[in-house]
């Protein structure tokens, strides 16, 4: 029996995880991966959630939380992740292969929608390493061009090639089969990395101190206004931890999906 016969055969779907296949596999550098997956028919999501995936493990399934990265519309689930060597489910994780199977959670679920948000002008949707992932999500959610007038994603990364992704979004998501023309007008991507040249470095928090987050093409005031500027952040908890004290030091209020408010974190994957 090949390994692949076998591993198939140690899944089986049950009333909390469906079995998926592996379509597709694309790494990006070293420690840095992206993959899709089957979406079962039934499967439903809101822009920005978060579900549980995995492999078999040793008497049960094997499962972490990851940010769904596709939109909503789309035929398959796509997830960006990184390559632990030791971590218990992302030194196997690397290395599927299309037609592998895979374990999908059943309940999607998160903050970091449309719907935590009160209405703003601008959104702003800071990242670091694969805290993009949900954001790749809502920018390519037509919602969320209806909601905001500007939508922006800053991602900080150490090195140039950790910029997952970059392509697409630096073309403002052309040949998007439902946002291309809105995007166009209204989506701005800010790549920034701290490690390696590049035409913008430095952490998001000194982006925002010497006012360049707020840039040509960006309109607006060069500094963040809670009575119009909307804030998601997912990546490394210490950016969310400075971030969230400085946007409360401005009057920010934390949303949630029982309370929207200006600005929203994943605190599933912070604590």
């Amino acid at each position: 029996m090949s390994d692949r016969i076998a591993e198939a055969a140690k899944l089986a779907p049950s009333a909390s995880l469906t079995v998926e296949e592996v379509r597709s596999v694309r790494h990006w550098n070293e420690h840095l991966f992206s993959f899709t997956i089957t979406r079962p028919p039934s499967f439903r999501f809101r822009s920005g959630e978060f579900v549980m995936i995995g492999l078999p493990g040793e008497g049960r399934p094997l499962l972490r939380a990851y940010s769904i990265a596709s939109p909503a519309y789309a035929d398959e689930l796509e997830f960006l992740s990184i390559k632990v060597p030791d971590g218990p489910l992302t030194s196997r994780l690397q290395k599927i292969q299309p037609g592998d199977p895979f374990y999908l959670g059943r309940k999607p679920t998160g903050t970091l929608v449309a719907d935590a948000l009160t209405p703003g002008r601008r959104l702003f949707m800071l990242s670091t390493g694969t805290g993009l992932a949900p954001f790749l999500s809502l920018a390519r959610d037509p919602d969320i061009y209806d909601r905001f007038n500007q939508i922006v994603i800053v991602h900080c990364v150490r090195q140039v090639s950790d910029l997952a992704f970059r392509e697409e979004l630096e073309s403002q998501l052309a040949g998007d089969p439902l946002v291309q023309d809105q995007a166009l007008l209204q989506f701005h991507y800010l790549p920034t990395v701290t490690r390696e040249p590049f035409r913008t470095t430095g952490r998001i928090d000194a982006l925002i101190a010497d006012g360049s987050l707020f840039g040509h093409p960006l309109t607006g005031p060069t500094q963040f206004d809670p009575a119009t500027d909307r804030v998601m952040m997912c990546g490394s908890m210490a950016m969310i931890r400075d971030l969230q004290a400085r946007f409360e030091e401005l009057g920010f209020q934390e949303g949630s999906n029982a309370a929207p408010g200006d600005f929203v974190i994943e605190r599933a994957f912070v604590g």
